[in-house]
């Protein structure tokens, strides 16, 4: 029997405390405990709520395209700065490319392009690293699916299908013993793929718009209420008072229903865990067989075992900081095990705690799924912490104006529902934001059709599985 706590989707506000994150371990000093002004201001022109990736860039580009003036932004965040979502990921940004469809592929690329060389461009230290990645499918059927589904891609898009490449059991250069899953049925390699460290991302843009004064940050400062009034919003906040301003933006993800209740069937909150894992002896610099993983992984079906999985895996590049320089570092940063997490982990989202029997399959997984020359020996985590995503009824982001069905434009904006796969879309995502709060038609905003918020989307969107069920089938046929 299906418990009433898996289908109610409405999020609970961030907790105040949260799991120890290891992208948090070198935290800004900078915008530790910020407030940009000593006392939170009575009104702005725009109010961003939620100071992850997506929040990052509306601000960036919203201070960047406004008629050559500066808005009065001001950004609020119930926590520190990007302790939600994006400073708790998988430290991955990976295009899904032949398993979506080819005009969100395309938008998903250029999301990856243009984060790419924000990062080039601006030399933001970010361990931002260009690598292929491998897609390994652990059961011959999920296989099969992925195929049909590069094979859709080469006839509907040939470009992107040229960066896409089937690896079967009789492959040779690479072979699935070179991409160190000799147990798969087989595998994708995608061409354009990266790992990174997502919070020092996102730190780097929040320091340089607030440093430039573009931007009023105000961390620790939970927004409790959405009061409308006939001139725009008043945001309440606890302790800190309350602000005005004709538009509201919520970048707010899986928190998004706390605010906005209609919406608790759309975007439903998902926990989810993380680890950071030592590397064993034999993938450490000291070992005559040293080897770093040079490709960045999502494992899907099952290996060994009769757990269906959805995990996902880069590794640390080792002494990349001061801190470091004893040959630390290169942890393998693993995520994903919400199959053996109670309810998947669907409608939880306090990340106050761990998930154990996840955190466990996490250490044990790994040497199931990847040959690390380890014995099968469970693997020891330095870290060990939870983050909550945000999942879509429709399986796709909502942007624009939040138009509930029956009532008319109210200039509060959403940007959320990234259901897990928020690195590859956000950044753009934010910019699109940005581009219709300004006034831009929808037409000329580069974003898929399927991510615009509108009624008829949310009337089709409410025929479909709830979240918990969608997801549950999704995870069953892993």
């Amino acid at each position: 029997m299906v418990s009433q706590k898996r289908s109610s989707g409405q999020s609970c506000l961030p907790s105040p405390k949260s799991t120890n994150s290891f992208w948090h371990r070198e935290p800004s000093e900078f915008l530790t405990g910020h407030h940009t002004t000593p006392s939170l201001p009575t009104s702005a022109d725009i109010i961003i709520i939620g100071s992850g990736i997506a929040g990052a860039s509306a601000a960036y580009h919203l201070s960047k395209h406004h008629d050559g003036t500066k808005p009065n932004i001001v950004m609020l965040d119930a926590r520190e700065a990007c302790w939600g979502a994006t400073g708790r990921n998988g430290g991955h940004c990976r295009p899904g490319l032949y398993t979506s469809p080819p005009d969100v592929a395309a938008f998903e690329l250029r999301n990856y392009t243009a984060i790419k060389s924000l990062i080039e461009d601006n030399s933001i230290a970010c361990e931002w690293k260009t690598l292929p990645g491998c897609h390994a499918y652990m059961s011959a059927a999920m296989f099969a699916i992925a195929v049909s589904a590069v094979n859709t891609l080469q006839e509907s898009a040939p470009d992107l299908a040229s960066t896409v490449k089937v690896i079967t059991a009789s492959s040779q250069n690479p072979s699935l013993t070179d991409l160190r899953v000799p147990h798969a049925a087989g595998a994708i390699v995608l061409k354009h793929s990266a790992s990174l460290w997502p919070y020092k991302l996102v730190a780097w843009a929040l320091e340089k718009l607030i440093k430039e004064g573009r931007l009023n940050l105000q961390t620790k400062t939970p927004a409790t209420i959405l009061q409308k009034v006939d001139d725009g919003w008043i945001v309440h906040t606890s302790p800190c008072g309350m602000i005005a301003a004709p538009t509201v933006l919520l970048c707010t993800n899986a928190y998004t229903s706390a605010l906005l209740p209609w919406f608790e069937d759309l975007i439903v909150p998902v926990k989810g865990e993380m680890s950071a894992l030592k590397p064993p002896a034999a993938m450490r610099p000291a070992s005559d067989v040293h080897a770093s993983l040079d490709h960045s992984y999502v494992f899907r079906g099952h290996g060994r075992s009769t757990i269906e999985q959805d995990d996902y895996l880069v590794q640390r590049p080792f002494g990349a900081f001061p801190t470091q320089m004893d040959g630390s570092g290169g942890e393998l940063m693993f995520g994903g095990g919400r199959n053996v997490a109670p309810s998947a982990g669907v409608g939880i989202s306090d990340d106050s705690s761990i998930d154990p029997p996840a955190a466990e399959y996490l250490r044990r997984e790994l040497n199931v799924v990847l040959d690390l020359q380890n014995d099968d020996q469970e693997l020891e985590a330095s870290y060990e912490w939870s983050g909550i995503m945000g999942f879509s009824r429709d399986g796709n982001p909502w942007i624009g104006e939040a138009v509930e069905p029956g009532t008319k434009n109210t200039g509060l904006w959403v940007c959320a529902g990234f259901t897990g796969h928020g690195m590859p879309n956000t950044w753009l995502s934010g910019a699109a934001a940005a581009d219709l709060i300004l006034g831009r038609p929808a037409s000329e905003v580069d974003l898929p059709g399927s991510y615009l918020m509108s009624e008829e989307r949310v009337v089709e969107a409410r025929k479909l599985d709830e979240v918990w069920l969608a997801d549950s089938k999704a995870l069953r046929d892993a």
